[in-house]
């Protein structure tokens, strides 16, 4: 009986290993496939022919596409279980790659919005897994995945050019490069088709639960709003620090540099805010570091500049991890916590589609950076009080405070 008890450990064990690794190769997939583009939209618009508000759709159509597959892929995940959906995500992940590398400018465009429909239902359904498989260990896991997402979203940024040169196919060879990447990952998921869960009868009314809770709106106001503050940086920030007297070339180093200074704390943030009885100070340091970062660039000194990009990665690396992991703190149970990330994304790829339009609009109106930048102080303040809301040690149709949850996290 010991013997067949301790097999039946070292199988568990050796699952889990298998799982672990398949989920941080399938976070490593979350933004290589999206950083990647930016740094070769020019050789993209010329050798397309495209104009400069077209060449924009590249980076705003996997938006879209997240807002419209993330309410979604909870369905799917009921339905027919998240490891088989998360597999078939990285098939059409990998397919989506290689027809927006074809050539054309329709393809383009149609390999984009496949790629954003799949990551999609990987976002929403990865956290809800963690929560699923790891109840007990909910932090380090987000802070495991959310590290190597970063990792390879800065990654990619830096290596995309350097690679439409060595592959000696431009920026297709580029593009296409990251489709690798992706078949390496489903291979590794493999093994938990065998070992994934049967789609179980749901009680629907703790799904509709959602919707209707005041503190699942605080989540996603939290989700949304940090995401509009990175894509307005990712967009806009090399734009801001040229005109405060840096060359080009620094200030796209910079943006990486920002980049990475998100990393460990993106890691950090979820350990600790899942042994913490609440998250309220953790949500409202983060804001802090927004308002500080975009404040501090209102003011227009070029020595400030370094400090304020400083502020900004803590913010940002922090804001994700913390936005991830209040999906399952905030919920009963995997499925539930499937539903609000399919909530919090929805919308909050909404709004981070519109932020940066929004951003440049009152740019170009105003003709000066402050406009746009106390914008995005304002969204910055908005985000502090739904963060602190958020963090509240409350799950979704529970009004008690007795945090008999968050216990299962510690």
């Amino acid at each position: 009986m010991n013997v067949n008890n301790n097999l039946a450990k070292e199988t568990t064990r050796g699952n889990d290993v298998w799982l672990i690794i398949g989920i941080i190769l399938l976070a490593t997939n979350f933004r290589p496939s999206l950083t990647s583009v930016g740094p070769l939209v020019n050789n993209i618009r010329n050798d397309l022919h495209l104009s400069n508000s077209v060449a924009g759709l590249i980076t705003t159509v996997p938006l879209i596409a997240f807002a419209i597959m993330s309410p979604l892929a909870p369905k799917l995940g009921r339905k027919f279980g998240s490891e088989l959906v998360l597999f078939l995500a990285l098939i059409f992940l990998i397919i989506g790659l290689l027809i927006r590398s074809s050539g054309s400018s329709g393809l383009l465009f149609a390999g984009t919005a496949i790629i954003g429909l799949a990551i999609a239902v990987c976002n929403v359904l990865l956290p809800a897994l963690i929560q699923q498989k790891f109840s007990k260990k909910v932090g380090l896991m987000t802070g495991l995945y959310t590290s190597a997402l970063g990792t390879f979203a800065a990654l990619a940024s830096g290596i995309s050019v350097p690679l439409s040169h060595g592959l000696g196919s431009g920026w297709r060879g580029s593009l296409v490069f990251w489709a690798v990447l992706a078949a390496a990952a489903a291979i590794i998921w493999i093994p938990q088709l065998r070992n994934r869960e049967k789609p179980k009868n749901i009680n629907m009314t703790e799904a509709k639960e959602v919707w209707r809770s005041p503190l699942a709106w605080q989540v996603t106001l939290f989700m949304g709003l940090q995401s509009l503050g990175f894509y307005v940086t990712v967009t806009w920030l090399p734009a801001i620090l040229h005109d405060r007297g840096l060359s080009v070339s620094t200030a796209g180093w910079t943006l990486s540099l920002l980049q990475f200074i998100s990393l460990p704390v993106s890691f950090l943030v979820p350990v600790i805010a899942a042994r913490l009885s609440h998250q309220k100070w953790l949500a409202a340091i983060t804001s802090f570091c927004y308002i500080a970062g975009f404040g501090g660039l209102m003011i227009g000194s070029k020595p400030l500049v370094i400090m304020c990009v400083i502020f900004l990665g803590l913010g940002q690396g922090a804001a994700l991890s913390l936005a991830l992991l209040l999906f399952g703190l905030r919920t009963k149970n995997a499925h539930q916590a499937a539903e609000l990330s399919g909530m919090a994304q929805s919308i909050g790829y909404l709004l981070a589609a519109v932020g940066p339009i929004l951003f440049g609009y009152l740019r170009d109106v105003t003709h000066t950076w402050i406009t746009p930048l106390l914008f995005i102080v304002i969204t910055s303040v908005l985000m502090l009080i739904s963060g602190i809301g958020a963090g509240r040690n409350k799950v979704v149709g529970d009004s008690p405070e007795s945090g008999e949850y968050l216990k299962a996290y510690k």
